[in-house]
């Protein structure tokens, strides 16, 4: 969660901002001469939004809107489209994303929150404080490339381009596009959507940039990382689970979970799973090891009705369950590194009988959900853990990008590949809310200019085409805002 006192400045900031504002406005000796600089600087201020305009991009767009006409004839050919088949599709997954919603409401399955396509982001709730610089840089850049599509088509469609802006809205960033309405009222409806379509269709250039850049990242690195052996220890959340002196450090490497190798980060994650939903492992242990339990410990039920079989208030010793050929619920009370340190796992006797040696399936007896894993890492013993996987699992930070030098850091891979994840998201999700047909959103001209051009023949009077759109937009906003709404209840509220 994000810290109250810095919501409080937040919102004193924005205050103070509007406070000032209001009186340099007000004040007659200066208020002709402040509002002269504001214009002079393309600034415009609002409660709890500020906004930028200049001219000084116009040369450069200028440059950009002539440069090979063909192939930015073809390009925003290509991506008017993609707008077109984005704004049905955006339909068809805010309805699906609808349903997921409503299903999780109804039936109360937090999981099916991580199927989803589309979610609600707060920053501070269900987006980590650490992680802001990402959110904010990769929607600024996705907002920038986005108005640059706008931008570049229009003046290829020969409409006067007035200007480039930026704005802050409370902590969200974003662009715009100043272009003349007369001329885009004059142009035919094809040239309206290659306009149009053009930022949906940057977006998705970007996020499809991005995807392939994370995807060469590891070969990009290949001379000063390697990756394939495990996954890297960046990170260790200090009193977690993972800490401690025979716990997890960075710059180990992990290379199992139990019986499940680990090559990657999506390894780590997938074995966690596992461990999670199958019962928990047995470890092969020689019989002269029970010998240190003069007669097989007594025991009693938990609270679950999982069995206990150690009093002794020890915090090595863990209570495990076997049997034998003359009894099936044997428990032993014994060390658990000394029993398990090097036994192999099992789920039976059946799986201990190898090399001829005495051994049996020792099952760990432990509370409800809760797990014995052992974790392999480089350079250290291997660490035992006792409790929920899932404290584990989130108690570290890894990476896939191991060092080929001493000198080298662990977190400029782990840089590189979030970001690439963040622009990834964000240019997407704003490709696609940007096509959805709704109100103030680009799919609100994407549809009007769509109707205009395919459905003139079919409905002739334009009163009639405007009524099917605004019909058609108050169904998309509406589909939009219930999206919105009860994903900040499923984020926020739950």
């Amino acid at each position: 969660m994000i810290p109250i006192t810095v919501l409080v400045m937040l919102l004193v900031g924005w205050c103070l901002i509007y406070l000032a504002d209001t009186i340099l406005k007000t004040a007659t000796s200066i208020k002709h001469s402040y509002e002269n600089w504001l214009a002079s600087n393309g600034l415009m201020l609002s409660p709890f939004h500020v906004r930028w305009q200049t001219g000084l991009f116009n040369r450069l767009f200028a440059k950009w809107g002539r440069w090979n006409p063909k192939f930015l004839y073809y390009w925003f050919t290509m991506g008017m489209v993609f707008g077109i088949m984005a704004m049905f599709g955006s339909i068809i997954l805010l309805f699906k994303t609808l349903m997921q919603t409503l299903s999780q409401m109804m039936y109360e399955n937090p999981d099916g929150s991580h199927e989803q396509v589309l979610q609600v982001v707060v920053p501070g709730v269900n987006l980590p404080v650490s992680q802001m610089a990402y959110f904010f840089v990769a929607i600024l850049i996705s907002g920038v490339i986005h108005e640059i599509g706008h931008g570049v088509a229009a003046i290829r469609e020969q409409v006067r381009f007035n200007g480039f802006g930026m704005f802050i809205f409370i902590i969200y960033p974003g662009a715009f596009v100043d272009l003349f309405t007369t001329h885009l009222q004059l142009i035919s409806p094809v040239q309206q959507l290659r306009i149009f379509c053009a930022g949906v269709w940057h977006n998705f250039i970007l996020g499809l940039a991005a995807l392939v850049s994370l995807l060469v990242l590891p070969l990009f690195l290949l001379p000063f990382y390697y990756t394939g052996a495990g996954a890297l220890i960046t990170e260790v959340i200090e009193d977690s689970p993972a800490s401690g002196p025979r716990g997890l450090f960075v710059g180990d490497l992990v290379t199992q979970l139990e019986d499940c190798r680990v090559l990657s980060v999506e390894d780590w994650h997938s074995c966690m799973k596992e461990i999670i939903y199958r019962p928990q492992t047995g470890y092969c242990v020689n019989e002269a090891t029970l010998q240190w339990v003069q007669a097989p410990n007594r025991a009693f039920k938990r609270l679950d009705g999982t069995m206990e079989c150690c009093n002794n208030n020890s915090l090595t010793d863990i209570c495990f369950t076997y049997s034998n050929n003359l009894d099936s619920h044997l428990y032993a009370c014994l060390p658990a590194r000394r029993a398990i340190e090097s036994s192999g796992i099992c789920r039976s006797n059946t799986d201990c009988q190898k090399d001829f040696v005495p051994e049996l399936c020792l099952i760990p007896s432990l509370e409800n959900q809760t797990r014995l894993i052992r974790v392999k890492h480089q350079p250290q013993m291997d660490m035992l853990f006792v409790g929920y996987p899932l404290h584990l699992q989130y108690a570290v930070s890894i990476t896939n990008f191991v060092p080929r030098h001493g000198f080298l850091h662990f977190d400029l891979p782990v840089v590189m590949e979030t970001f690439c994840k963040y622009v990834i998201s964000l240019s997407g999700a704003l490709a696609v809310i940007n096509a959805v047909p709704c109100f103030a959103l680009d799919g609100q001209w994407i549809l009007s200019s769509f109707l205009e051009a395919t459905f003139s023949s079919l409905i002739v009077e334009k009163q009639n085409r405007e009524l099917l759109g605004f019909f058609i937009l108050l169904g998309g906003s509406i589909l939009l805002a219930s999206n919105v709404a009860l994903g900040l209840w499923m984020v926020t509220a739950r």
